[in-house]
């Protein structure tokens, strides 16, 4: 089989009634690649009395990668960054041995009704790095290469594809394209990681000949080219890279190879020894 395996969303409700897709972590498995976190949102169209703005809260021991295909975010943290976050650019935020956030309506689209529509994955860090420090950094749309050809087109978000490398840095091997397929694509692919899986947000695609539907995420399997085919037409995603070097322990926003880090971050967050983002007074409360 192409597939190896077959992963389907559940909903979960960041409050407000925002809700999302969530692909990962899931039972039959914790992550592919590095990635062990999937939520994917919208398309989502928000009013000026609806309020799905992200307070302030804690996380260590991972890397968010925020990726918008329509809409807008406020992200500011307590290192001082503040980034407006826009479609096409790929944001990376290094939690490491922890950073406090917040991701917020920016403010000329508060009293407007608007789209928001993307993808928050989180990356774990290797042992090593996991204790590295904060930090965050902005790739913007057009610094990312794009391999054009007759039918479909693919952005090098993260890691290498079809001779192209992408500018941002990563603590492990990993792979995130963004695929635009015409109707009736139909294309090879050979993912340059250990470990791939594809995604499609919003039409099915056809994978050696085994449909796959919208919404569903597809492991495939290692080290052979696969036969994609688009026939509506479809943007999808694949993601992957290198194997995590074990399992990881994750409660809330904390991600860590041991449980003692993370009950030790739990106790900061309650005590309020992680940080503050410069201008902000609401915060997410550990959860009971």
């Amino acid at each position: 089989m192409p597939i190896a395996l077959s992963l389907q969303p559940h909903e979960k409700d960041l409050g407000g009634g925002f809700i999302v897709r969530r692909l990962l972590p899931a039972a039959a498995r914790q992550g592919i690649g590095p990635f062990l976190f999937f939520d994917h949102f919208g398309p989502e169209t928000s009013h000026p009395e609806d309020n799905h703005d992200v307070r302030p809260h804690p996380h260590i021991g991972l890397a968010t990668v925020t990726y918008l295909f329509e809409g807008a975010i406020l992200h500011r943290d307590n290192l001082g960054s503040v980034q407006r976050i826009e479609p096409g650019a790929i944001n990376w935020m290094t939690a490491g041995s922890g950073i406090v956030h917040s991701e917020r309506t920016p403010p000329d689209l508060a009293q407007k009704t608007r789209v928001s529509h993307g993808l928050q994955l989180w990356t774990a860090l290797p042992r090593e790095f996991e204790e590295t420090g904060a930090a965050f950094h902005h790739t913007p749309a057009d610094a990312l290469p794009v391999h054009q050809a007759p039918n479909f087109n693919v952005r090098v978000l993260i890691g290498s594809a079809f001779g192209l490398s992408s500018p941002v840095k990563t603590f492990a091997a990993t792979l995130y394209l963004d695929f635009s397929a015409q109707a009736g694509a139909s294309f090879d692919f050979l993912p340059e990681a250990d470990e791939c899986a594809l995604y499609s947000v919003d039409y099915p695609l056809i994978v050696d000949g085994v449909p796959l539907p919208a919404h569903t995420l597809a492991l495939l399997e290692a080290g052979r080219s696969t036969r994609i085919q688009a026939p509506e037409g479809a943007r999808f995603i694949a993601l992957g890279g290198a194997p995590l070097d074990g399992h990881r322990h994750i409660w809330w926003n904390f991600v860590s190879t041991s449980r003692e880090r993370i009950e030790q971050a739990k106790a900061d967050w309650a005590a309020n020894r992680m940080g503050q983002v410069p201008g902000e007074t609401e915060f997410i409360p550990l959860p009971k």
